[in-house]
């Protein structure tokens, strides 16, 4: 990496959110001084969220929309710190939409403790969605919701899995084949597997405990292509890479064929989930990006990040570099004359999102400065003449500056956010947009006194 992108980096980790011991607006212009040009694009796609540490990530694919199901690492945490399982949505690959916590520890009643909601996969079958759930301690539960947005319930009110002599039962993945069998791989650093019932929720036979695939750590994620099988995994520890094997059964056994991702210093971790979506192929992993803004101390606060990825003619994989060197490309452009999530974006961060009504956020944490980006906005032949923010505040409030194509582009309209009454009531505020035609990346630059301007649950252009 060039030493200039390292110099903004650093500069980048003492910006808007570090408001201990210093001044904001110093720390601002020092941010701006050193990164000069840098294009946001470039990081937009690392991490795929920023207003949380994200982990574990579980994508899947269901009418068009990819929803990526992700742990969730405490803001706080030093340790493994999990309460809950999040979901993020996206078309296009690099604007998602946060649709917050789709279930938590509460959900399963019979747990003990209060900590431990690691690495889930959710899959569909006969118009039910299946969330398998492993407690850490407590074994792997399972969940099931009439869509992928919830809510989950359990459905045995007990583990699905749970072999008490040991802590192995962690990270299950699920895959069901094309004869309909479906099974179940999980654990670290023991590798197992069930074959599970049609209903989804119980399985036959014994629990199979397997030879190990070389450099096989955890985080297993089974798929098959064409007649091959694949076995992705967190490898070696730690670092920990993303390794594959392959096999011609589904049960194995297993060959390891080489890194999708090879181990580097830069990230302790790993988790791999794949997906193909409209062509492509993707791989989602995890890292320390945001993490390495803050601070250079270790701390189990991680985040979701995606690559392309492709097969040589053999099935075999390309390795991928680094997160931070690889790219993905928009897959579709943004449309915006439509309801708008305020919490759905490229690049926010310091931003954050809370729970508003049923699977609906909203964007807070807004404070002057910070900026949300989308990716790829199409303002069409015609261009937009309006927009409509939905927003909440008290006192002065603050105003949105409607940029494109950079964070100091061109200004193409300005909706002052006023004072609502309380922080819970929401109104709508317009604001007339000059003529913008054509894809451009579009920025709302917040600015007012302080911080906590307001928040926004929708917005909308016409």
């Amino acid at each position: 990496m060039p030493e200039s992108v390292h110099t903004c980096k650093f500069a980048t980790r003492i910006n808007l959110k570090l408001k201990i011991y210093m001044n904001r607006k110093l720390i601002t212009l020092l941010s701006l001084a050193l990164c000069g040009m840098l294009s946001l694009p470039t990081v937009a796609q690392l991490p795929v969220v920023q207003t949380k540490y994200t982990a574990d990530p579980a994508p899947m694919v269901h009418n068009d929309t990819i929803f990526l199901y992700t742990t969730h690492d405490e803001d706080d945490a030093d340790g493994f710190l999990m309460k809950d399982w999040l979901l993020y949505t996206s078309t296009d690959m690099v604007n998602w939409t946060d649709h917050g916590a789709v279930a938590s520890l509460e959900n399963f009643k019979w747990r003990s403790r209060d900590n431990g909601a690691w690495a889930e996969q959710v899959i569909e079958r006969n118009g039910k969605f299946y969330m398998y759930c492993p407690l850490h301690g407590h074994g792997i539960g399972v969940l099931v919701a009439d869509t992928p947005y919830g809510p989950f319930t359990d459905p045995i009110g007990k583990p699905l899995v749970w072999q008490q002599e040991h802590w192995d039962d962690i990270d299950p993945t699920v895959f069901i084949d094309n004869d309909g069998q479906a099974y179940m791989y999980w654990g670290n650093p023991n590798l197992y597997y069930v074959k599970l019932n049609s209903d989804m929720i119980s399985y036959s036979g014994d629990i199979v405990k397997l030879d190990r695939p070389d450099k096989y750590q955890e985080g297993p994620w089974f798929y098959r292509r064409g007649d091959k099988y694949y076995l992705a995994f967190a490898s070696t520890c730690c670092p920990e890479g993303i390794g594959y094997a392959m096999s011609d059964s589904p049960t194995g056994p297993w060959t390891t064929k080489g890194y999708i991702m090879a181990p580097t210093p830069r990230s302790n971790g790993n988790h791999p989930g794949i997906i193909d979506y409209k062509g492509k192929t993707y791989v989602f992993g995890l890292n320390y990006e945001l993490l390495r803004r803050i601070t250079d101390k270790h701390h189990e606060r991680r985040s979701v990040g995606a690559a392309e990825m492709k097969y040589n003619p053999d099935g075999t994989i390309r390795e991928l570099p680094y997160w931070t060197e690889c790219h993905v490309e928009q897959i579709e452009p943004f449309n915006p004359f439509r309801r708008v999530e305020a919490e759905t974006m490229a690049w926010g961060w310091g931003l954050k999102t809370a729970p508003l009504a049923g699977h609906n956020q909203y964007l807070t944490g807004i404070d002057n400065g910070e900026y949300l980006m989308l990716k790829g906005v199409d303002f069409g032949r015609k261009g937009a003449k309006n927009i409509t923010m939905n927003g909440a505040a008290v006192k002065d409030g603050g105003k949105i500056v409607i940029r494109i194509d950079s964070q100091d582009g061109p200004v193409v309209g300005t909706i002052n956010i006023g004072n609502t009454g309380s922080m819970d009531v929401y109104k709508d505020f317009s604001a007339r947009l000059k003529k913008v035609k054509g894809i451009h990346d579009l920025y709302f630059c917040f600015e007012g006194d302080g911080d906590s301007l307001f928040n926004l649950d929708w917005w909308s252009m016409k």
